[in-house]
Formats: C-alpha cells, sequence, structure tokens
C-alpha cells in the first residue's frame, strides 16, 4: 500500500531526480488546509504507488528546501519531473485537481 513519505532537507534532491513524477506536498502541523489536503494526498499516493512518488515536506522541520522552493502559503504542492518543478499549486484542491497535474508526466 501506497503512503505519502516524509522526507527532509537532507534526502529532498536525491528523491526528486526520478524520470517519475513526483508531488510534493509543503505542510505543516499547525495549517488547518494542509490537514484537509493530507487525506487527499495519502489516496493519490496510494493509487499512483508504482506510477508517481508521493511525498511530504513539513515546512518547521525542514526550512532550507522550503527556502529554496520560495514556499511561502501551505499547503503548496509541486510536481516535479526529472528534478525540475513542471506544476504548481497553492492552497487546499481537490484531488481531481491534483491527479490532472500529474497526469501529464507519467
Amino acid at each position: 500500500m501506497g503512503k505519502a513519505v516524509e522526507i527532509t532537507d537532507a534526502n529532498f534532491d536525491e528523491i526528486i531526480n526520478t524520470d517519475k513524477p513526483v508531488l510534493v506536498d509543503f505542510w505543516a502541523e499547525w495549517c488547518g488546509p494542509c490537514k484537509m489536503i493530507g487525506p487527499v494526498v495519502e489516496q493519490i499516493a496510494e493509487e499512483y504507488e508504482g506510477k508517481a512518488v508521493v511525498v511530504k515536506v513539513n515546512v518547521d522541520l525542514n526550512p532550507a528546501t522550503s527556502a529554496k522552493f520560495g514556499i511561502r502559503s501551505i499547503p503548496t504542492l509541486l510536481v516535479f519531473k526529472n528534478g525540475e518543478i513542471v506544476e504548481k499549486h497553492v492552497g487546499a484542491a481537490a484531488k481531481a485537481l491534483l491527479t490532472a497535474k500529474i497526469d501529464p508526466f507519467l
């Protein structure tokens, strides 16, 4: 069963450098909209297991990665392909919107 994996400043670059699309959820414990979107991100992780990588970055614990990508509002969801940002969404979103951002890169 797929699960969104927590990643850190230390392993971020290693995780996103893949030819599979990588959905990165920038979030924090205190963020209400982040809690709303969390289950959606987990569903995507499960449904896209083997096809895409789904990870979460806690902005409070990983300030270097958050700063590197200019994360000012959370949740921010980025889609990477081959280490490059190919899609971005700020704020809570419906599952269909997020999968539509991943699907072209499968």
